[in-house]
């Protein structure tokens, strides 16, 4: 029953699709982007694993392994007598008992960063045999963990002891709580021991060129620049065909058309004998930089463009000199 779950269980990770940064992928093995089978095709077990995620997990497993071994010797119990496991040489199968219920925590931490984040090619190596193994970069970094595990190991290996114990006929005291230190919060009035599935991060690294990045972002700077250059490229290519469109030629004709209108409706007698052309050289020409492109803009309902080459020493039709001298507070 235990086998048929297992085959249903690693199957439905077969959808899951190993990311690399697209400039690692040359270099990645195609068989390394796909989960596949939790057994090794060069052991028919998850040993010699062949396939990144495989190699992460089986490591993972042996840092929960140790935790779980320490546990129990911790505690005065012998980790190669099991309970559900049968007694094997060179297995410690009371510890793999204590794995069972934490394996859900080490896969979904695997799950949830292979989803989320790409793995960079640098971490893992091929051996002749095809077996993938960790770099020491990644090995490090997963190492951190094992606070994790021991966290989640330590009530579960104490709630085994005083079940054991509570089986003999011996009546015994209440076996010691060494781990969480239950007993000694309890007789202080503290709170039990919480377990934290807070676990240590790996690595967020760039999808593109696989440089460290602090946020989990997608991209990191310089790749962010490249995606913004292609991006704008494609958006002023689509900007210049909509300008040639026959409705914004029409928009542009109306504007003209208005615009003529105002300047010959426009005379010179309408404006103060003060307001020259080298006034506004002198005195208006030198602020209009300190003002903002949608002030003039606004002011003046030109376009944002007309605004820009203003703000920049373009001299506009003396109908505007007005509007700009009391923008500046003139």
């Amino acid at each position: 029953m235990e086998l048929r779950a297992a085959k249903i269980y690693w199957k439905a990770w077969r959808a899951v699709t190993i990311k690399f940064p697209d400039k690692d992928l040359p270099r990645t093995p195609e068989h390394w982007r796909i989960f596949r089978s939790r057994a090794s095709v060069l052991s028919g077990s998850p040993r010699l694993a062949v396939n990144p995620v495989n190699a992460i997990l089986n490591y993972l497993y042996a840092l929960l392994d140790a935790e779980c071994r320490l546990a129990v010797a911790a505690l005065g119990l012998d980790p190669e007598m099991g309970v559900l496991h049968m007694d094997t040489i060179n297995r410690d199968s009371l510890a793999c008992d204590l794995m069972e219920a934490i394996r859900p925590d080490v896969d979904a931490y695997v799950l949830d960063r292979i989803l989320k984040q790409p793995l960079k090619r640098n971490w893992f190596f091929e051996e002749r045999n095809g077996n993938c193994r960790l770099m020491a970069d990644l090995a490090s970094q997963l190492a951190e963990t094992i606070s994790t595990w021991a966290r989640l190991v330590a009530p579960l290996a104490e709630w085994t002891v005083k079940e054991i114990a509570s089986t003999t006929k011996i009546r015994r005291a209440t076996p010691a709580t060494r781990l969480t230190q239950n007993h000694k919060r309890e007789t202080r009035g503290g709170d039990p021991f919480v377990t934290s599935n807070n676990s240590v991060s790996l690595q967020n690294v760039c999808n593109d060129c696989g440089t460290p990045i602090i946020n989990a972002n997608e991209k990191c700077r310089v790749c962010s620049v490249e995606e913004s250059k292609r991006r704008l490229k494609a958006v002023a290519t689509e900007g210049r065909v909509v300008s040639r469109s026959a409705n914004a030629q029409v928009k542009r004709s109306t504007t003209q058309i208005a615009n003529q209108v105002e300047i010959r409706e426009w005379s010179p007698s309408d404006q103060p004998s003060w307001l020259t052309a080298e006034f506004y050289a002198e005195n208006i020409q030198p602020q209009i930089s300190s003002l903002s492109c949608s002030s003039i803009t606004t002011r003046l309902a030109v376009s944002r463009g007309y605004a820009g080459e203003i703000r920049q020493g373009r001299v506009p039709h003396p109908r505007h000199w007005m509007a700009l001298a009391k923008l500046i507070g003139l």
